[in-house]
């Protein structure tokens, strides 16, 4: 188990190994999804660049209970640089966010800058073209820091507790540990390791992966 990778791509399933290996065995094996580049907006945002009374339309639910892939692209634009078809997330918040990686900021030419999803305060801008339209927005653009979304009855289950600083162990011929991976939990909030392209790529990961957790 120390050596190789356990994926599994199910989710019911990935939540029923987390449990029958935290009992036998007292480790903590959590799945993990590289999440994409993409963007969150305001409903001012939306019909901005969309159009007047525009509504997203969802094509996938996500891992987090409400989430949803919507059918809408827009392209991020940035000193440098551009970013197209970047995908839109639903439903609509109450700030604009576009989250990317470290490698997407150079080919934007903004400065990368590490946080929590809804940290945006004092983040760089950028401008969103979309069919009809485009938004410059002030702030908003951020590289999302790692995190650990569970529900409150999974943090009671493991011991673990929303804001908790912890570690992840991944196994393989890339293996490493990631450190200050933040627990978020709550309502809206379902087991499932965030991380982001680059730091999936660096250890190979692929999707439906099982870390352990380290305290």
């Amino acid at each position: 188990m120390s050596g190789n990778k356990i994926i599994i791509q199910d989710r019911q399933q990935q939540q029923i190994t987390t449990y029958v290996i935290y009992r036998e065995t007292g480790r903590i094996f959590v799945p993990a999804a590289a999440s994409n580049r993409h963007v969150h907006l305001t409903t001012a945002t939306l019909e901005r660049l969309f159009g007047p009374g525009y509504q997203l339309t969802p094509i996938k639910d996500l891992s987090q209970p409400g989430q949803y892939a919507a059918a809408e692209t827009v392209t991020v634009a940035g000193p440098k640089g551009e970013l197209k078809k970047v995908r839109v997330l639903g439903p609509v918040r109450k700030e604009d966010q576009v989250e990317i990686s470290r490698t997407d900021s150079f080919q934007l030419g903004v400065k990368p800058v590490v946080r929590m999803s809804g940290d945006v305060a004092g983040t760089p801008g950028c401008r969103l073209i979309g069919p009809v339209g485009e938004a410059e927005l002030p702030q908003g653009v951020i590289v999302a820091a790692r995190h650990l979304h569970l529900s409150k009855e999974q943090c009671e289950t493991y011991g673990l507790h929303d804001g908790e600083v912890i570690a992840l162990r991944s196994a393989g011929e890339r293996s490493a540990v990631l450190e200050n991976v933040v627990v978020r939990s709550g309502p809206g909030h379902d087991m499932e390791v965030h991380l982001d392209t680059d730091e999936a790529n660096a250890m190979a990961m692929p999707n439906g992966e099982m870390l352990e957790v380290i305290r």
